[in-house]
């Protein structure tokens, strides 16, 4: 949860903004007067990402407007409470969910998905330019202690929880008709997509040939193009560009492709506590246990249920 001054505090910021005396862009010691709050905790709140903030020349800035903005979104329990934003990984049921809840809310309310990979989702939502995201960090048996520990490698972790979406079939992405052993398909010359550091794909991947003994360097030699998305890095196998790509059954299906497993990971949810009580959130587990998600995990196989919507972690 965001920190919030008192509610005369929040008054008496938005009479002093239209003052001429107070500059659009402040330093420490104007902002702490404008938010009433002592230097030491604006210093802290800039260090962690949950002020909005920008250092010149080693100094740091306040810009009034959005400072302004982040104490009305405060007020709000940290978000408005008819609209998330979902990063990190990407996956069909995830876009397809988020639809799903947008379209029941009409104009009431919206869902916003963007697949941007493990990493920069929780950079992301680390500054607040996000609400949710998904993470999928190595082998479903391990990911609990691995989620948790990306976690904290932010300073915010100690007010996110995880909770897990579903556990989903991992592999390589291949043409059709060109699927092999795992162990056979990994050392064969292919040519790679591979994906940005950074993404649960990537993590996975890494991990598979580690175990047959091979080398991050000989794979990447191979390497024509790296992808940003799952989805990208399906269709670049699609039309040929590429030989093979690391990705989920679901990617697979979705575009006609073979696949070789490699094995199971979870796609867990990262937000904050605030979030987590929310009636949009709620709605969107709701819609991957729904009929039109359940149908389309069935159709595009390698989704696993059943402990979706448990949670996992809290600091």
């Amino acid at each position: 949860m965001h920190p919030s001054p008192q509610g005369h505090a929040r008054s008496s910021a938005a009479q002093r903004a239209d003052s001429p005396d107070v500059p659009r862009f402040m330093n420490v010691r104007e902002t702490a007067r404008y938010l009433r709050l002592n230097e030491k905790k604006v210093y802290t709140l800039a260090s962690e990402g949950r002020l909005p903030a920008t250092k010149a020349t080693g100094k740091w800035l306040f810009p009034r407007e959005l400072i302004d903005q982040w104490l009305i979104e405060s007020s709000h329990g940290g978000v408005f409470t008819d609209r998330i934003a979902v990063v990190g990984s990407s996956d069909p049921l995830m876009r397809l969910a988020a639809e799903q809840v947008t379209a029941a809310s009409g104009d009431r309310a919206l869902v916003c998905y963007t697949g941007t990979g493990t990493r920069p989702g929780l950079w992301q939502l680390a500054r607040r330019r996000a609400d949710v995201c998904g993470i999928h960090w190595g082998p479903l048996d391990e990911s609990h202690h691995r989620h948790a520990a990306l976690l904290r490698h932010h300073p915010q972790h100690r007010e996110w929880v995880l909770v897990r979406a579903f556990a989903r079939e991992q592999g390589v992405l291949v043409q059709a008709g060109k699927e092999r052993d795992a162990a056979a398909a990994l050392r064969t010359p292919w040519r790679w997509v591979m994906r940005q550091d950074g993404s649960g794909s990537d993590r996975f991947l890494r991990d598979a040939i580690a175990d047959e003994g091979i080398e991050v360097a000989e794979l990447r030699s191979r390497s024509v193009y790296i992808a940003l998305s799952e989805a990208e890095a399906a269709e670049r196998v699609a039309t040929g560009d590429a030989d093979a790509a690391p990705g989920s059954r679901a990617a697979a299906a979705t575009h006609g492709l073979g696949f070789i497993p490699l094995g199971w990971e979870a796609v867990d949810l990262v937000l904050s506590r605030g979030v987590y009580f929310r009636v949009l959130f709620r709605h969107l587990l709701d819609a991957l246990l729904g009929p039109a998600c359940q149908d389309r995990a069935a159709h595009l196989g390698g989704y696993d249920f059943r402990d979706c919507g448990k949670l996992i972690w809290a600091a």
